[in-house]
């Protein structure tokens, strides 16, 4: 079992820059991939960005050279810093952990991002 806990999410203006975490405990495995999807209301979850064990990152087309995803192995943290906000950003981002060695994914809460125009 993995347990994901998310932090940093916020009321912020358009413009604005909010940093989120992702705390990672339990059965992790060094070969995976931590992630953060977001999902609006009336809309389905979709990614926002994905980094491996290595560092190899892939972003959605919305958030590319706004977001910069990062982590620290040693923490088993996964970070999400968000610049440029925009109100079409507004949403509950998750983190996600998936590993080829786990037949499980696992979901943090979530954590409530609002941007103000």
């Amino acid at each position: 079992q993995v347990r994901l806990v998310e932090s940093g999410g916020g009321l912020v203006q358009a413009g604005g820059s909010l940093r989120l975490s992702c705390a990672a405990s339990g059965n992790i495995f060094s070969i995976n991939v931590m992630g953060w999807y977001r999902q609006a209301p009336e809309e389905q979850r979709e990614l926002v960005a994905t980094i491996t064990g290595g560092g190899s990152t892939n972003y959605a087309d919305s958030v590319k050279g706004r977001f910069t995803i990062s982590r620290d192995n040693a923490k088993n943290t996964v970070y999400l810093q968000m610049n440029s906000l925009k109100p079409e950003d507004t949403a509950v981002y998750y983190c996600r952990y998936s590993s080829r060695y786990d037949r499980n994914d696992y979901w943090g809460q979530g954590t409530q991002v609002t941007v103000s125009s």
